[in-house]
Order: C-alpha cells, then structure tokens, then sequence
C-alpha cells in the first residue's frame, strides 16, 4: 500500500452505501483512478464540497496493487469550474471531454494530456453561455492529440506524400487521416474532408483561433470526432455523453 498525492480532476460521481461515494479521478501521475471517499455524503465530511464535478485539487489516496478501488484521504481544492453546472452547452462540453478522459486515458501518467484537459476545462467554463461547441471541439481534438491519436492532416496517411491545401480531400478513419488522390482505391474512405474543415482541426491542434463556424459546421465537425473515435480508440462501447453533446447540438434553437 502506497499513499500518495498528486494533481488530479474529477470526472465521475456516484452515491455508494449510505455516506460514502466513488469518484472517478483523472491524475497526473497515475491516470485515471478509481477512489472511495467515505463519509463525504454525511453532512460534515472531510472533503465538503470540494469533490463536486470537474473540480481540480490535489488528491491524497493510497494504491494498493490489484485494487479497482483506492481509498480517498484528502482533496485539496485549487479550482472549482461553478460555471460548466450554469449553463447546459457548457457542462454538455465538459461532460464530453470527461468521457474521453474515463475511456481512454486509463492508468498512465501524462503530463500533457493531463494539462490539456484542464486548461480545456478552464476555457470551457470561460466561454459565453450557448457558445462552448468550438472551444469544445478544439479542446477534444487537442486531447486525443495529448493521447497520441492526432489526425494525419498534412500528408496522406497511407504513403507519406503531401497533399495541398485549400480542396476537400478523402478522410479515413482506419487509415487514421487524409488520404492522397493516388491511394484512394487502396485505402478505406470514410467521408471527404471540406477544405475549411481541414483548416479549422489544423487550427486546433495547433493551438490556434479557427476561423468562425456556423452550426452546421460544428455538427460536421462533431460527426467526425465521433466517426474518428468509434473507429480508431473505441472499444464498440457508446460514448454517450459525446453523442449527447452531438444530439444537442442538432435541437433547433
């Protein structure tokens, strides 16, 4: 048994037995944890309200090798994020991102992904209500990147060579990228990318300001990331709160 103290965010709540309740933590050091904090559903309780969803703090807990459950001793809070429970675009947004992390960060440290994702947070939480969709989009483009899934979107993901600027070019998912007119019949096609498209991700994983989208681009946008994920980190499991946040995104205003 191992106790330790690292950055972490949380992701995931639920009740368990009478006082206690399981959080879901994405971590610097050690990813995505699994933690139970006894007695924090008692009125006075040890970590108050420091455990709400997508709040940041340094978590206190102790590994036991072969555990799924650690137990939580501590949570520091440092950032709180109120504003993503204010607006429902934006806690759509954040709870999107927070499946990505639960899905595939598993038990690595990742310094990166791990910054990513809070920084994404922040900007999220920062955007004007009913507007979160593209800071939302880049942000996830940006952690699958974190993750080590970017896009190929310079060259052509079956032979290397590169493809211009400025045309709408075949995109494959299994591939993993945009695909070169000579290789089209050699590799599986999974839609065709529209120029603007291509600009807006490259923005974004960049770090970079896209140019302004209207909302039938966002949900192009959002039916790629979706599309991208299923095929090259799913596992056939739904990832409902990212369809969710697409089925949102499609209700007429």
């Amino acid at each position: 048994m191992t106790l330790v103290a690292t950055d972490a965010i949380v992701l995931h709540v639920q009740d368990y037995l009478e006082s206690s309740r399981i959080v879901r933590l994405v971590t610097r050091e050690h990813g995505v944890q699994s933690v139970l904090a006894r007695g924090a559903r008692k009125p006075r309780n040890a970590f108050g309200h420091s455990l709400d969803l997508f709040a940041s703090g340094v978590a206190q807990f102790t590994l036991r090798p072969g555990r799924d459950l650690s137990n939580l001793t501590g949570f520091d809070l440092t950032r709180s994020r109120m504003a993503l429970a204010m607006d429902l675009d934006r806690f759509a947004t954040a709870s999107a991102l927070a499946e990505l992390a639960l899905r595939f960060a598993h038990a690595d440290p990742h310094d990166e992904a791990f910054d990513v994702l809070g920084r994404s947070l922040d900007e999220v939480a920062a955007s004007p209500a009913g507007t979160s969709t593209v800071s939302g989009l880049a942000a996830a483009w940006r952690y699958v990147a974190a993750l080590g899934f970017s896009p190929t979107l310079d060259r052509c993901c079956a032979c290397g060579s590169e493809v211009a600027e400025g045309l709408p070019v075949p995109f494959s998912h299994h591939g993993g990228g945009i695909v070169c007119a000579r290789c089209t019949r050699s590799v599986s096609i999974g839609r065709d990318l529209p120029a603007d498209a291509r600009s807006a991700i490259s923005a974004w994983l960049a770090d970079r300001v896209a140019p302004a989208t209207d909302d039938l681009a966002q949900r192009a946008h959002l039916r790629l990331l979706r599309e991208f994920l299923h095929h090259h980190m799913g596992d056939g499991r739904a990832l409902r709160a990212l369809d969710g946040w697409e089925a949102r995104l499609r209700r007429p205003a």
